[in-house]
């Protein structure tokens, strides 16, 4: 149960061998695999519970989300034409000049190359279970995690007496799956790279959550049961966005209660660099929902050039739908990334399928689903247009109105054991409608939720600015220009995000263009492995 905080991932190989689980984190989607696998598994981050009728809400944290306000849908119209004009997009109003025929029919010609795709029809998950297995921990290893009880805060049921009855917990994309009207609460741990903490979510909850999450995976589908994993070491490959108190849950969930031997310590950028075989480089990670950069100089993480932003793959797929309503081609379905999780997964396929980043109109037929409730899965053919626009969000961050899932409150969030924590990155700046019980003394407690009005606090450096200053502002931030110079010409871009066509020779374009004048620094590359391994901040090789 020891934390070696010297040992490195080498060390481990050596030591433990094969034996030697890696875990990396995210907001919308865990890895987990063993050091020896090729590829991880890859699942959605998530667990919904089954509840009681009229206990709790479907989505554990609905009462956070936010809608946009007049401002912000007119700063995300100026983003769209900025965006329509160097795209060389002509404007609706120029488009219905131009066509005399209603502009969601699209053109003849089309794309022949996406029109050919096999489109992916995601079904609703069976919530019911057999009597014989209801109350079974899986595969009959029953096991005691912490001192947690999940159940019994939210009251799951107990349906002995019949022959069928709800699963007590789902997890990954079936979760995802479950339909609204079905008695369950989703539950995401995790969100815009921190603890999903809220006063419906408290902490103790977010710890339960991800402890079941990554027990049902290490027995379902890495068949590690908890008697053998007093063998197993682990090593986790966390993103820069964490807390240092996170970070110290996390590691005691993994030897408190998930019990593995030993655990360390690696950070995401670096596990980046060392997988792609570089030790000085701008790891730029592109996640579901947090975009980070760092630099990397010979293997060792510069903490001062650590930029979040609040902003990734999810916000791309919902940007996609507000841009095709936005140009009448969405079918008149009730699409509803929030409610219906559902409709997330099938615009994240359309996304990965059909977006990119090229000069002109661009448009794809593509099959969008419907799903309503009490009736069956619906298949719509629709011309999609403008799909080079939302990938450009990550350049016009306004273009991303935070529609759903702002960053949860950081107030009071705070290690006051680490002496050496980096407080002076945090705002502490006191909004005058708020009582004092917003702010914690040394003693912590949770009255701090009784009344928070959702406005949250943002915490070291998430900003809301585009990609390529943040990458400009990382790098310079080094202060030396032969350093500079290596970081330019070095710029690794990883995550799923990075995988859209089109995007590396922008943000070489943009990031030449972003730098000042008065420095001297005239050339930018970027780079992007397509090798999943060295793609994903997980890379097993970035281990060994």
């Amino acid at each position: 149960m020891d934390y070696l905080k010297s040992v490195i991932p080498s060390q481990l190989i050596a030591e433990r061998g094969s034996n030697l689980v890696v875990i990396n984190p995210g907001s919308a989607n865990v890895r987990i695999g063993l050091a020896h696998q090729k590829v991880p598994y890859n699942i959605p981050h998530c667990i919904a519970r089954f509840v009681k009728s009229g206990q709790k809400n479907f989505v554990q944290d609905q009462m956070l989300n936010t809608r946009a306000t007049p401002a912000q849908s007119m700063e995300r119209e100026n983003a769209y034409n900025t965006v329509a004009s160097f795209l060389k997009i002509p404007l609706l109003d120029e488009e219905f000049a131009n066509n005399s025929f209603p502009r969601k029919m699209g053109r003849a010609d089309g794309y022949t190359p996406y029109q050919s795709r096999n489109d992916f029809i995601f079904t609703w998950t069976n919530v019911m279970d057999t009597k014989s297995t209801s109350n079974i921990r899986r595969d009959g290893n029953a096991t005691e995690l912490h001192s947690l009880d999940p159940s019994k805060s939210f009251g799951g049921g107990d349906s002995d007496s019949e022959e069928y009855t709800f699963k007590e917990f789902i997890y990954g994309e079936d979760a995802l799956r479950i339909s609204p009207s079905e008695p369950y609460c989703l539950s995401r741990p995790i969100r815009r790279g921190h603890f999903n903490i809220s006063q419906d979510y408290p902490l103790h909850q977010v710890i339960a959550d991800l402890c079941s999450i990554w027990d049902w995976i290490l027995v379902d589908k890495l068949h590690i049961l908890v008697a053998d994993r007093n063998s197993y070491s682990v090593v986790l490959v966390l993103p820069e966005s964490f807390d240092n108190r996170e970070i110290k849950e996390m590691l005691s969930i993994v030897l408190r209660d998930l019990r593995f031997s030993t655990a360390v310590v690696h950070q995401e950028g670096l596990a980046a660099a060392f997988g792609n075989g570089l030790s000085t480089a701008c790891v730029v990670n592109i996640g579901a929902q947090v975009t980070s950069v760092i630099c990397i100089e010979d293997g060792v993480a510069l903490p001062s050039t650590i930029i979040t932003l609040p902003y990734g793959g999810e916000d791309i797929s919902r940007c996609l739908l507000w841009v095709q309503r936005r140009h009448l081609t969405w079918p008149i379905l009730h699409t509803d990334p929030m409610m219906k999780p559902i409709d997330m997964l099938m615009l994240n396929r359309i996304k990965e399928s059909y977006c990119q980043i090229r000069e002109g109109e661009f448009d794809a037929v593509a099959i969008v689903h419907s799903y309503e409730e009490g009736k069956p899965i619906g298949s719509h053919k629709a011309r999609l247009a403008a799909l080079n626009v939302p990938p450009m969000g990550l350049f016009h961050p306004t273009l991303f109105v935070p529609e759903e899932y702002p960053p949860p409150p950081r107030s009071g969030f705070h290690d006051y054991e680490d002496m050496l924590e980096d407080t002076w990155h945090m705002d502490f700046t006191r909004r005058t409608e708020m009582s004092d019980g917003l702010y914690l003394g040394a003693s912590g407690g949770v009255s701090m939720w009784d009344n928070y009005q959702v406005y949250p606090t943002r915490v070291k450096k998430d900003e809301l600015v585009g990609l390529a200053e943040a990458v400009t502002t990382s790098i310079l931030s080094t202060g030396r220009i032969d350093l500079q110079r290596k970081l330019f010409c070095s710029i690794q871009l990883i995550g799923g995000v990075a995988l859209i066509s089109g995007l590396v020779p922008v943000v070489e374009e943009r990031v030449l263009h972003a730098i000042p004048s008065n420095e001297a620094i005239d050339t930018v590359e970027v780079s992007l492995q397509i090798d999943y391994m060295s793609l994903s901040p997980i890379g097993m090789k970035c281990i060994l």
